[in-house]
């Protein structure tokens, strides 16, 4: 990797995935940019993941941040997959995203590393109190209570 490849992927990283900043950039100005970086990928991921953003209401945009500050993406709608589940993990995942997820698992198979593809299989998937049934292509929300 020639110096000019080596530094811009430094620079990459400090914007992407907390990373320290590396020298002779201003860490002021990468922090501002990385910043407006997260936002910008919080937007597109409550595009792919409504549910999700709006149950977290004012709370989104702290837990997306502090979620992906150190992560780089992997398109918005496996960050806002791979967010739901580390909340369902901690039983912090609001009911509505709940639902949410469990539409997804049971639509869609994903195992946090490959693309997501369709499922063509009956499946239920559980999530935050919410039971999803998908058979035929039709899909089913269930409330547990």
């Amino acid at each position: 990797m020639s110096g000019l490849a080596a530094r811009q992927a430094a620079l990459v990283a400090a914007l992407t995935s907390g990373a320290p900043v590396p020298p002779g950039f201003d860490a002021r100005r990468v922090e501002v940019a990385r910043v407006a970086l997260l936002r910008k990928r919080a937007g597109e991921v409550a595009r792919q993941w409504p549910g999700l953003a709006a149950a977290l209401g004012p709370r989104w945009h702290g837990v997306w941040a502090g979620w992906a500050a150190t992560r780089p993406t992997d398109g918005s709608l496996r960050d806002g997959w791979d967010l739901a589940r580390e909340l369902a993990a901690r039983d912090d995942l609001p009911p509505a995203a709940g639902a949410e997820l469990a539409t997804r698992e049971a639509t869609m198979r994903y195992d946090g590393t490959t693309a997501p593809r369709p499922r063509r299989l009956p499946a239920v998937r559980r999530a935050a109190g919410t039971i999803v049934v998908q058979a035929a292509g039709r899909v089913r929300v269930l409330r547990a209570t």
